[in-house]
């Protein structure tokens, strides 16, 4: 079977794999979609902690046809086409009934793509659990829409989810990446009044106005909290989504937050040891502000309640895609896009069959 891996440290070349066997609850697919994420550009090229496996695949976003099933799996055979959820967590374990899958054996191991095993960037790749981790996928979803759920609609609403947006909210959205724009949508699903997005990027910013934000904070224009508490009158906001930013980006998400505020984190900070918060922006540590990070939930449940939301009009995922590839091999250029991040870049996917 042939894929794209790491082949090592900051080299990026195609293998042949042998896939894991069939189990009894597991299947075989094959992708109808692909995406590259910021998290395979880390694998490869930076300093992610999921995977330094030699010619290990890489990828966790696909929708894909069924190839292939075990005996005891009920809920899907072959030629399905699925969403595969980037998080496809091991469900018979403590942490799983704890309601944290995404951990099952340990911090943020529910990613057992690359983790654990061979990635989706594969002619066939291997699904654990097929019955709990893949989703079929809904007649009206499109694969361009679908393959954005796996991972970038998941996380970014999960931002949104952990700072516990309730109507009405003033919500500032650190980073209008693919992960920061989803998170800034999933604020507005849920309710969110005054939306502020912190990004400079023009392709970015267009669609983050389609997603719901009123004002644009870009950092060229001068300081980023000394804007956000303008636009708010000097108050703060009541919440902040973080998807996007760098090392100081979680103390300036403290110094705009109201007293009693919720931060939700789903930012990677890739190779930063030590994460700074600024003392007096977070009461030196008396400010009643909690800060919130986490793994974005995955399973079934979960894709079938996004594909939900796209299904009946509510979303349109696929505004994130803004380089399109139809043939296999140019997954590999899609990574390249991924890692170098032109100016027009929001996401790149290859759509095998549409």
């Amino acid at each position: 079977m042939r894929g794209l891996a790491r082949i090592e440290q900051d080299v990026l070349g195609w293998v042949d794999i042998e896939l894991d066997e069939c189990g009894p609850y597991d299947a075989i697919c094959k992708p109808l979609a692909m995406a590259p994420c910021t998290s395979d550009v880390h694998i490869v090229w930076g300093h992610a902690y999921m995977s330094d496996a030699p010619n290990r695949v890489v990828g966790h976003e696909a929708t894909a046809e069924v190839v292939k099933v075990g005996d005891k799996v009920k809920d899907f055979k072959p030629g399905d086409r699925v969403i595969v959820p980037a998080i496809t967590p091991d469900w018979l374990t403590v942490p799983a009934e704890q309601g944290f899958s995404q951990h099952c054996y340990g911090m943020g191991t529910g990613m057992s793509f690359v983790t654990f095993k061979h990635g989706v960037f594969a002619e066939q790749f291997h699904v654990n659990q097929a019955d709990a981790n893949l989703a079929h996928l809904p007649e009206h979803v499109s694969l361009e829409q679908a393959v954005m759920i796996s991972d970038m609609m998941t996380t970014g609403f999960y931002a949104a989810e952990l700072a516990d947006i309730q109507p009405g909210d003033t919500v500032a959205c650190f980073g209008i990446g693919p992960v920061g724009l989803m998170a800034l949508a999933g604020a507005q699903v849920k309710g969110a009044s005054h939306l502020i997005a912190v990004g400079s990027r023009p392709a970015a910013i267009k669609v983050a106005k389609e997603y719901g934000a009123h004002d644009i904070v870009d950092y060229h224009n001068g300081n980023t909290v000394d804007q956000i508490m303008d636009l708010t009158d000097g108050k703060g906001v009541d919440k902040v989504v973080i998807g996007g930013g760098g090392k100081d980006t979680l103390s300036e998400a403290l110094s705009v937050l109201k007293v009693g505020g919720i931060i939700g984190n789903v930012l990677h900070y890739d190779g930063i040891e030590t994460i700074p918060i600024d003392g007096l922006s977070w009461g030196q540590g008396l400010a009643d502000k909690t800060i919130r990070g986490g793994v974005c939930p995955g399973g079934r449940a979960r894709m079938e309640k996004l594909a939900n939301l796209i299904e009946y009009g509510r979303f349109d995922s696929s505004k994130l895609i803004t380089h399109k590839f139809n043939k296999f091999d140019d997954i590999e250029e899609a990574m390249i896009l991924m890692r170098d991040k032109p100016r027009d870049l929001i996401k790149p996917a290859v759509i095998l069959d549409d």
